[in-house]
């Protein structure tokens, strides 16, 4: 793995470093569940969706680390949870990049999670339920947001609808719009589900977009170096790469619900900011052997940013999921975007 990083540099930043937003949410904080003041719970919001009109929307967050320790918002993608030390163990943590001695790390589960919210649910529609809950919390400003594929796609919307409350942004793996062929594929994707619902069967095409959407998150290099040839077995030939899709699969279907899934690889394909709204420094982190997010997209992403912006490229034979499993140059980046608000040692242990 090997990394590229362009010079940090102006670009035409406002005197207040903000961007006015002409379609603001309507939100309130209507009930609040958490048990520890806000540290783990839930909040209902009325809220001004893009394409659905004003609902009532629950937000379940987690805020870990040290309290009253300045806030830093973690975000990965569609399958991503509140819980940022669980599927981000590797980044935060105690002792981590992103380090819960010295800030406070607030996540949320993403609207439709759950599968009970069957809308159409935008990007900007998160950032606006982010905003909200930092009014429901009264936390003025977020010192960072860390974005990650979808999470990256999200961070961009807060920062270009609410960047007065964003101090910096840090955007891994995701842009300011989908690629039409990263948008074809998730597109096939959710044809299999139908496929499956058609045949009785939801599980099954479930698991077939899950395995066609682990493909794309990976590379043919790591395939050809961790899988064998195809053998013949009881009459049919079975690729080497199978039981690990299965497993994949047998993995994301036991925890996703079906409409979470489909509404949510839906968002993905309804990213659409205006880059020259964003002024808040930024952090872009690209992968050259990304296949869902081309490099060039973040070639075009920072020079249309209107803050100090700064593009690390790396490459990672395993594409689009190397915030995942890049531990040590994801680390690094991290540490390097948020020194001087406590983000600055390395994890020390990172599970396997």
């Amino acid at each position: 793995m090997t990394a590229m990083s362009l010079t940090a540099r102006p670009f035409h930043s406002s005197p207040t470093g903000a961007v006015a937003c002409d379609d603001a949410p309507t939100s309130i904080a209507t009930h609040v569940d958490a048990a520890d003041a806000g540290r783990d719970g839930g909040i209902d919001l009325l809220l001004r969706l893009k394409h659905a009109g004003t609902r009532i929307v629950h937000v379940r967050h987690a805020r870990v680390g040290t309290p009253d320790a300045p806030v830093v918002f973690v975000a990965g993608g569609i399958s991503a949870d509140r819980h940022a030390t669980g599927w981000w163990h590797s980044q935060v943590g105690p002792g981590c990049a992103i380090d819960t001695r010295q800030v406070q790390v607030l996540a949320i589960d993403w609207l439709g999670s759950d599968g009970a919210l069957d809308v159409p649910l935008d990007p900007a529609d998160q950032a606006d339920a982010i905003a909200a809950l930092l009014d429901a919390l009264g936390i003025d400003t977020l010192e960072a947001f860390v974005g990650c594929s979808y999470g990256a796609q999200v961070g961009l919307q807060f920062a270009a609808r609410h960047g007065s409350r964003l101090r910096q942004l840090v955007a891994i793996s995701g842009v300011h719009r989908a690629h039409p062929y990263a948008s074809a594929w998730r597109a096939l994707q959710r044809r299999a589900v139908a496929l499956g619902a058609l045949q009785c069967d939801d599980a099954h095409g479930l698991a077939l977009a899950r395995q066609l959407a682990v493909l794309s998150y990976r590379t043919p290099e790591e395939f050809d170096g961790r899988f064998g040839e195809a053998v013949v077995t009881d009459g049919r030939v079975r690729v080497d790469a199978e039981d690990y899709l299965d497993h994949c699969a047998d993995r994301y279907v036991g925890r996703t619900p079906v409409t979470a899934f489909l509404r949510l690889s839906e968002s993905i394909d309804l990213q659409a900011v205006d880059p020259e709204r964003i002024t808040v420094p930024t952090t872009v982190v690209a992968v050259a052997d990304d296949r869902l997010v081309p490099v060039v997209q973040a070639y075009e992403l920072v020079e249309r940013l209107r803050g100090e912006t700064r593009l690390h490229v790396l490459r990672s034979r395993y594409g689009h999921d190397a915030f995942l499993k890049e531990h040590a140059a994801i680390a690094a980046l991290l540490e390097d975007a948020l020194q001087g608000i406590g983000a600055d040692s390395v994890c020390r242990e990172v599970a396997a």
